[in-house]
């Protein structure tokens, strides 16, 4: 005998499935700052990643010689919005952590203009996360984080940081510059992760 009124649960049998809950369908892509942004060129442009063991640094040229890889994948933002099948073309974090040690279990990004956000390691790696150059088969735009954004598509695109310099790996999940302003540490839209 089912005690819920046909009906009871309003639209959620036409929800697409690809949306995790709260999120809405957009063809758009909008553009969402803390602050001014960044030009730096691919020349001036550089990508780091300190761990415990020291601090390796890629060019632009070198980092891409780890190997482009092009994906297609669903994202998130923690304003509501989702975007499905967006191409992208990026390195993978796989390759880059490849060539560095560390036991640190947790990883801090960096970006162009200050910006940062915590990440545990484990979300960046087996295919997780890219250091992406192209979306939508075009160069990134500055006002998208070109020229080129850390891109980890299972967690809310807050995660993704635009203008990405670095990595510094961390033995602790300290917060970044959203968390500290009550997003969730981790952020993860399937759970609504989204504040703490």
């Amino acid at each position: 005998m089912s005690f819920i009124t046909r009906g009871f649960s309003g639209r959620s049998r036409d929800r697409d499935p690809r949306l995790p809950p709260g999120q809405t369908l957009t063809e758009d892509w909008p553009v969402l700052s803390a602050g001014p942004t960044p030009r730096v060129t691919p020349a001036d442009w550089s990508f780091s990643v300190q761990t415990e063991n020291g601090t390796k640094t890629w060019s632009w040229d070198e980092l891409r010689a780890l190997g482009l890889e092009d994906i297609t994948t669903d994202i998130h933002c923690v304003t509501h919005w989702t975007k499905l099948q967006m191409p992208w073309r990026g390195v993978p974090l796989d390759a880059v952590f490849s060539e560095v040690e560390t036991a640190h279990e947790f990883v801090m990004a960096h970006s162009y203009g200050g910006y940062t956000t915590n990440v545990p390691l484990e979300d960046l790696l087996d295919g997780k996360s890219w250091i992406a150059f192209e979306a939508d088969g075009e160069p990134l735009d500055p006002e998208h984080g070109g020229p080129a954004r850390l891109l980890v598509p299972h967690l809310y695109f807050w995660k993704s940081a635009k203008w990405v310099k670095g990595l510094v790996t961390m033995p602790t999940d300290d917060p970044g510059f959203w968390e500290q302003n009550g997003y969730h540490l981790h952020g993860d839209p399937w759970r609504e992760e989204r504040y703490w």
